[in-house]
């Protein structure tokens, strides 16, 4: 059996983008997978493939040598390679110029090739190619997907540091659940019992103490008993905690942000959107807002029965969702429905400050002032069943002066969803997590 050959001395002069048509004539090298093979005619076309993109390796077998020629024969699909040749302008290959190789590399050999196309074509189920995940993400499409999220990532960074919030890291591990309820994965802890976090909650409110404006990215945990195409037991979420502020301060900066990335996604990843057929969506003139009673009223008045208090799910919403057009918010959620961390309102203290971001039936983001008297969060935890001494560890951070403040968390998976106009929220997962599924 044909071993792969060692890198050795190779190193890679450019990526896939970087080889235009102005390096006619120089050398090159380049790495990358192998994404189709053609022969035709005495000639070989490779198309490789690299983190940036694709280019055209091109082989005129009359003239090559007998050994690179055996090479390029040996070439299949997904094999790793590289490639040293010469740019040569070609207005029919896709960045218009391909390469023509002198000497090539074989990295590894592939034993398996996926039931698809990386270009396309007709598609296995969702789940059978979560089995193969890595050989997946090859394909155009997830990789514009992530191309995309890169750029949201990026963006929402910059805004953030830009508006003086300091990036914190906080524990994954906890003691206590951190809103309550039953959606908690336990683990043991050096053989006592601990949790994986729902949220950094609690973690950020604290924070906003000695720096008053934080923000993390990272994961979050939920024990979710439902599968649905939108929901997850890992995601990624964009939390941040600001003082001196309320809920009507930080809708405001969200909407903010999610203006910043709509326009940097809509100049910067063109050619993404180009490869999903599909076009960013547009952030309307206004983020409508509408109070959750205004909501119940409406949805009745089209002969859906809601009791107070009731969550808007996504079916219940959906009518309702096509006449508020995109982003908007619904605010003012009845106090019970809501986390304990949740400021009920001073004059009516049946709802509270709070908001849920939605794109359509979808909730994006949720969101809300901040119980800041350590005296009112603990009449909160017992009103929700919880006990106030699991929480001691937060109580004990008000005892030194906890500023009115405000946040919200937004799932990023979800943002995607949404960005990308994909349905289900594990094709912009990289290794999606739910109740059926822990591997790869």
């Amino acid at each position: 059996m044909k071993m792969a050959e060692e890198l050795g001395n190779w190193r890679r002069t450019h990526y896939s983008t970087q080889v235009t048509p102005a390096l006619d004539g120089q050398d090159v090298t380049v790495f990358g997978w192998v994404g189709s093979v053609r022969r035709q005619s005495g000639i070989t076309f490779v198309m490789l493939n690299d983190k940036e993109g694709k280019i055209q390796v091109t082989l005129h077998r009359a003239e090559a040598s007998a050994e690179l020629v055996k090479r390029f024969e040996s070439i299949c699909e997904h094999m790793s390679i590289g490639v040293r040749g010469k740019v040569k302008k070609m207005a029919k290959s896709p960045s218009g110029a391909e390469i023509i190789p002198v000497d090539a590399k074989i990295l590894s050999l592939p034993t398996l090739r996926p039931a698809f196309s990386v270009y396309g074509g007709n598609l296995p189920s969702l789940e059978k190619r979560l089995d193969i995940r890595t050989a997946d993400l090859r394909r155009e499409k997830a990789q514009a997907i992530f191309s995309i999220m890169r750029t949201v990532l990026r963006a929402v960074r910059e805004f953030l540091q830009d508006n003086g919030y300091l990036e914190v890291v906080t524990p994954k591990l906890i003691s206590s659940a951190t809103e309550g309820g039953a959606s908690l994965f336990s683990v043991l802890y050096y053989n006592k019992p601990a949790f994986l976090t729902q949220s950094p909650q609690l973690y950020k409110e604290q924070l906003v103490m000695p720096f008053e404006k934080v923000f993390e990215i990272g994961p979050a945990f939920r024990a979710e008993e439902s599968r649905t195409q939108r929901h997850l037991s890992e995601i990624t979420s964009v939390d941040i905690e600001e003082a001196y502020v309320d809920y009507n301060d930080i809708m405001s900066t969200l909407e903010r942000m999610l203006r910043h990335v709509l326009k940097k996604i809509g100049s910067e990843c063109s050619d993404e959107f180009s490869r999903l057929k599909a076009n960013p969506p547009k952030a309307p003139a206004e983020f409508r807002s509408l109070t959750y009673d205004d909501v119940v009223s409406r949805l009745e008045k089209q002969g859906q029965t809601i009791s107070w208090g009731e969550d808007m799910t996504g079916r219940a919403i959906a009518k309702l969702a096509k006449e508020l057009g995109s982003f908007y918010y619904i605010t003012d959620w009845p106090s019970s429905s809501k986390p304990f961390y949740i400021k009920p309102d001073l004059k009516n203290p049946k709802v509270c400050e709070s908001f849920d971001l939605m794109y359509g039936p979808l909730e994006l983001a949720s969101g809300g002032s901040r119980v800041s008297s350590k005296s009112l969060l603990v009449r909160r935890l017992k009103e929700q069943k919880l006990r106030p001494q699991a929480f001691d560890y937060h109580l004990r951070a008000f005892d030194y002066g906890m500023p009115p403040h405000a946040g919200f968390g937004l799932g990023l998976e979800r943002l995607m969803m949404v960005l990308t106009s994909e349905e289900n929220i594990r094709e912009v997962t990289l290794y999606p997590r739910d109740k059926l599924r822990l591997v790869p």
